[in-house]
């Protein structure tokens, strides 16, 4: 039974190193293969020899990253599905384990061989990214450590099954907890209401679990920090996470220039809000509804109402970028539909053989799902832009830049929205878009200093990571009245996925904001400039450093409020422009 959306897709290139024939599944296969490599580096005498070497290792990677890939993407499609678990659990219990060591011999037999220095010296921009990443490796591994990320994944997976499994009864039928954000937009304020107390209630009940399972995740991550000799998981997490270009302390002040420069906008945006609902204060249930009670924006009824408009974006944007998304339909790379026993969330993975992307997503047929397709096509053209990278490591770039790729979509897709609205509705959805970015950066530094806090913090207690929270949420949030929901606004965080499955990814969504800001702005100076610099930076995948990476888009690498402060203004005029 095939779980996947997509069928058998060719590898991007015949396999030159690994066998055309084999069961991925199996390591009693695969082992050979390292076997293999690790005799052949002592049998290179010449740096095409070496390079080759390299590329071979990539293959091997890419063709275990996409088995990988696809049976992550089976359990995420199908998290009720005790064969999609079974078969994803066997990856993470059974080959990955085997996979860590034999790969770290590999990062060893690189930075030790006797060609490495007139590799570099012949094409030092080539692999300096490389080097660097791989001596990184080396750095960071610990046998021991290898045991505990298998438990971790598990946990990780046991997460998505507990939050996609989560149902609330709403007249008379059953709906998931994304189908319900849609009533969330209503007009009807008791129908708000009503729909935001069920879900609360809901995620309410499990609380203890989420709780329980985070707690499990971090005992194991404070592990794996002391086995690699790190005081605590916060300085591990930077390194693990090839934060070469920053640190602690300038998230720290990217923090202070959120509050600073984004809090009063968000604040004047929250009275406003207030004052055109006519309330004398705002609660949880009246943060989505349009304040002047027009319908809620519908954009599509159906999911391929929502392909075919957003096929016609990238029609008007760019030619390439247009037939990129239609391929993706034709190989059924897209599954974008809310369903019970879906994972949350959306998401892009690359099939890194293939060299194609897959987008995963829970669209209900709210404006969000607009933003979504094109944040997460954003981050598939990035992967179509570096399918002709025969180095396997450089088909990804750094996280920070990844999600430059997809807001910049956001913005760049957002001139034709007309595409599913009439004008004034379209002139709505642009508003909501820009005002959603200035309330996403107070979250973003809430969830980056909270996770700056926990894992500054060993061996904490639950109520202190309790109180930790809500102080963040009092310093980063705006002014709503949460009385008689204490206990929801406490435990808001489990919502966040990130939290649990990928610690300290999320303050990149705030530093590649500011950068999909920067191109924004050049687009409104010179569209066809600032769209021919955003696919060439796209197209240079992982290979140069995430400043260069910035830089080919037309950025600034940088999130001091200097950097803040005039982008926070340019989305303030725009929005003055769209009332």
């Amino acid at each position: 039974m095939n779980l996947l959306p997509f069928e058998n897709l060719p590898a991007h290139k015949p396999r030159h190193f690994v066998p055309a024939q084999i069961d991925l599944g199996d390591w009693s296969q695969i082992a050979p293969l390292f076997d293999q490599l690790e005799k052949g580096a002592g049998d290179c005498k010449s740096v095409p020899e070496f390079e080759q070497w390299i590329v071979d290792g990539g293959e091997l990677s890419a063709a275990l990253d996409e088995e990988s890939s696809k049976r992550y993407i089976a359990m995420t499609c199908h998290t009720d599905s005790p064969e999609a678990e079974k078969s994803y659990l066997h990856f993470v219990e059974k080959i990955e384990p085997e996979l860590k060591p034999r790969q770290f011999t590999l990062s060893q037999l690189y930075v030790n061989h006797p060609l490495r220095d007139a590799l570099l010296k012949a094409k030092p921009v080539r692999y300096e990214v490389f080097d660097r990443n791989t001596k990184l490796h080396i750095e960071l591994y610990r046998p021991e450590n290898v045991p505990l990320e298998t438990e971790e994944a598990k946990l990780g997976q046991q997460y998505q099954k507990l939050s996609g499994a989560l149902t609330v009864q709403f007249r008379g039928e059953e709906k998931t907890l994304v189908q319900m954000g849609r009533y969330l937009e209503e007009p009807d304020r008791a129908l708000r209401q009503e729909a935001w107390e069920l879900v609360a209630k809901r995620r309410l009940q499990e609380k203890d679990k989420f709780e329980e399972n985070f707690e499990q995740m971090l005992s194991i991550r404070e592990q794996i920090a002391r086995n690699a000799g790190f005081k605590n998981y916060l300085e591990y997490a930077f390194r693990a996470r090839g934060r070469f270009d920053y640190t602690p302390e300038d998230c720290l002040k990217f923090h202070d220039a959120i509050e600073k420069e984004v809090i009063p906008v968000l604040r004047g945006l929250y009275v406003e809000r207030r004052k055109q609902l006519g309330l004398d204060k705002l609660r949880p249930w009246d943060l989505s509804v349009d304040p002047m009670n027009r319908p809620a924006l519908r954009p599509f009824e159906k999911v391929d109402q929502m392909v075919s408009s957003t096929q016609k974006i990238f029609n008007q944007l760019d030619r390439d970028l247009a037939e990129g998304f239609q391929t993706m339909q034709n190989l059924r790379l897209l599954d974008l539909e809310n369903r019970k026993g879906k994972a949350p969330g959306g998401y892009q993975s690359t099939l890194n053989e293939a060299r194609l992307p897959f987008i995963f997503m829970n669209a209900v047929g709210v404006q969000r799902d607009v933003e979504t397709i094109l944040h997460e096509a954003g981050h598939a053209f990035h992967a179509l832009a570096t399918k002709n990278e025969d180095m396997y490591f450089y088909r990804h770039a750094p996280i920070e830049f990844c999600e430059v790729a997809s807001m910049s979509m956001e913005l760049l897709g957002n001139e034709f929205i007309e595409n599913f609205y009439n004008s004034p509705d379209a002139k709505r959805a642009r508003n909501d878009h820009l005002e959603g970015i200035i309330e996403i950066f107070p979250w973003i530094a809430t969830v980056d200093a909270f996770q700056h806090w926990i894992y500054s913090h060993p061996g904490h207690t639950r109520d202190a990571r309790r109180k930790a929270w809500l102080a963040l949420m009092d310093r980063f949030g705006g002014d709503v009245d949460w009385t008689g929901y204490e206990d929801v606004r406490a435990n808001l965080w489990h919502r966040q996925l990130h939290i649990f499955l990928h610690p300290f990814y999320y303050v990149e969504y705030g530093i590649a904001q500011l950068g999909a800001l920067q191109v924004w702005a050049n687009s409104k100076r010179d569209k066809q400039g600032a769209l021919n610099s955003y696919k060439k930076s796209l197209a240079l995948g992982g290979g140069r450093p995430l400043p260069e990476l910035f830089a080919a888009a037309g950025c600034k690498f940088d999130f001091s409020q200097e950097t803040v402060q005039p982008l926070v203004k340019l989305v303030e005029a725009e929005l003055l422009k769209l009332k």
